[in-house]
C-alpha cells in the first residue's frame, strides 16, 4: 500500500474482462490504498478474478450508461484520491511513481493526466490520432466525477482546478482480433445514437462527409499512414465507424417519419 498522506483507490468498470483483469489488477495493487470494482453482470469468471484482489466487487443488473456507471463506481471509494483505469489497462511502473509523487506532493486544486499508449491487432499504435492521447484519470475524490454521457464519459472538472501531466505510460491493450473490434464498436455506435436521437439531425451526405474526412484526418493530417497497414486498417474502420453512426441516427428519423 502507499505511504502518503493521500490515500488513493483504483476504480474500475467491467463486463467479461476475465482475460485482461488480472494482468491490470496486478499493476497496482501492491501499492494503492484501496481497489473498486463494478462489474455490470460478467457471463464469464471476471467477479472470480477480481475477489482475488479486493472485497470491493460491486455488481448491478442494470446499465445507466458509461458515465453514471462509474459514478455508482466511485460512490463506493472511501480514499481520498480515485485512479481511473479500464481493464485492458496496465500502470508502468514509471507512471506509478509519478502517481506516486503526485500524491505525496498533494498540491491542491488539481487534476491529473496520464498518457496512453494503446495496441491494436497486436502493433503499438504510436500516431493516427492515437497517441499522444492525455487522458483525465486521476483526481481528488471529493472534487470531481464522471458526466452522465451514455458513451465517451469524461470527468467533469472544477474551473477552479490545474491540469496536471503525468510522467510514465498507462498501457492500453485494446483488440487483438477484428471480431473484438466490431463487437465494441457496435455497443458504441448504438449509445452514440441513443444519446442524440431527437436531439440531432443527420443525412446521409453528413454520413459519407464525415466518414471521409475521419479517414483523411486520421491517415494524413495523424500520419496514420507511419503506423504502416495497421495504421491504413485503423483509419478506414474509424471511417466505417463514423459512416455508421450518421447513417443510424438518419435511418432512425426517417422510420419515424415513414408512413
Amino acid at each position: 500500500m502507499s505511504k502518503n498522506i493521500n490515500t488513493v483507490a483504483a476504480a474500475l468498470i467491467v463486463k467479461n474482462e476475465a482475460d485482461n483483469i488480472a494482468q491490470c489488477l496486478q499493476s497496482v495493487c501492491n501499492w494503492v490504498d484501496e481497489i473498486v470494482i463494478l462489474d455490470s453482470g460478467s457471463s464469464d469468471n471476471t467477479v472470480d478474478i477480481a475477489k482475488r484482489f479486493t472485497d470491493k466487487v460491486y455488481v448491478t443488473t442494470d446499465w445507466p450508461g458509461f458515465g453514471k456507471q462509474r459514478q455508482r463506481a466511485q460512490s463506493h471509494v472511501v480514499s481520498d484520491f480515485v485512479l481511473w483505469l479500464d481493464a485492458d489497462e496496465i500502470v508502468t511502473p514509471e507512471l506509478k511513481e509519478s502517481i506516486l509523487h503526485a500524491l505525496d506532493e498533494a498540491r491542491p486544486n488539481c487534476v491529473f493526466y496520464v498518457n496512453r499508449l494503446s495496441s491494436a491487432f497486436g502493433k503499438e499504435i504510436k500516431h493516427s490520432g492515437w497517441h499522444p492521447d492525455w487522458i483525465c484519470r486521476l483526481y481528488k475524490t471529493s472534487e470531481a466525477h464522471y458526466s452522465d454521457s451514455l458513451v465517451h464519459e469524461h470527468v467533469v472538472v472544477p474551473n477552479t482546478h490545474k491540469k496536471i501531466y503525468l510522467g510514465g505510460t498507462l498501457k492500453h491493450n485494446t483488440f487483438k482480433y477484428l471480431h473484438e473490434y466490431t463487437a465494441k464498436t457496435n455497443q458504441y455506435i448504438k449509445l452514440w445514437s441513443d444519446q442524440r436521437e431527437g436531439k440531432k439531425t443527420s443525412s446521409l451526405s453528413k454520413a459519407i462527409s464525415h466518414s471521409m474526412f475521419r479517414f483523411i484526418k486520421m491517415y494524413f493530417f495523424k500520419k496514420g499512414f507511419l503506423d504502416g497497414r495497421h495504421g491504413l486498417v485503423l483509419a478506414l474502420l474509424s471511417a466505417n465507424v463514423v459512416f455508421t453512426r450518421y447513417a443510424d441516427l438518419w435511418l432512425r428519423e426517417y422510420v419515424k417519419k415513414a408512413p
